[in-house]
């Protein structure tokens, strides 16, 4: 298990418990490293501040105890922001209707990047409309995927729709020194 499963691992129940979803952990940096912890709320409202300084608090209890980052570390709590990363199945059929960008590990079609609206989930493949024509993307073999900033993105991000109504607060963040 390397370092970002077993974080998530510790962490996962406890953001789960507090009301929130996991949506990203990444571990950059080789002298200075930085854990960037990235959450939603569940009930889906907007994310402030406030709740990126509550799972700072509960995040950090949890890793001092566990230490899975033995070094010195900045800890990083931040809301996803509207065009945000897609890390979950149903993240892709929440929304559908919107322009996002998929890379995959492998070449699909003979092509790794597509990029196009989202057509939402058919069992274990991500579908997205590409250069006019539908493409089933194993959600297996996707390695990163965004959503792409649009005026459609943003007016709905501004009028609270369903489709993205916990983007209006996008760009929140938390940020800590942690000692190793």
């Amino acid at each position: 298990m390397d370092v970002v499963q077993k974080i998530e691992t510790l962490i996962g129940p406890a953001l789960t418990d507090m009301g929130y979803e996991l949506v990203r952990i990444r571990v950059t940096g080789s002298q200075r490293k930085t854990l960037q912890i990235m959450a939603d709320r569940l009930d889906g409202a907007a994310m402030s501040v406030d709740d990126c300084a509550d799972i700072s608090h509960a995040t950090s209890a949890i890793l001092d105890v566990e230490d899975p980052i033995t070094d010195a570390y900045v800890l990083e709590v931040s809301s996803p922001g509207i065009d945000r990363p897609l890390t979950k199945i149903h993240h892709f059929e929440r929304y559908a209707g919107f322009e996002a960008k998929v890379e995959m590990y492998h070449m699909i079609d003979g092509r790794k990047r597509f990029s196009g609206k989202l057509l939402g989930v058919d069992g274990d493949k991500v579908r997205l409309e590409h250069d006019g024509s539908p493409v089933d993307l194993p959600f297996a073999e996707i390695r990163n995927a965004k959503l792409i900033l649009t005026d459609e993105l943003i007016a709905a991000a501004q009028s609270g729709s369903d489709a993205d109504e916990n983007a209006v607060e996008g760009g929140m963040m938390e940020v800590k020194e942690v000692s190793g």
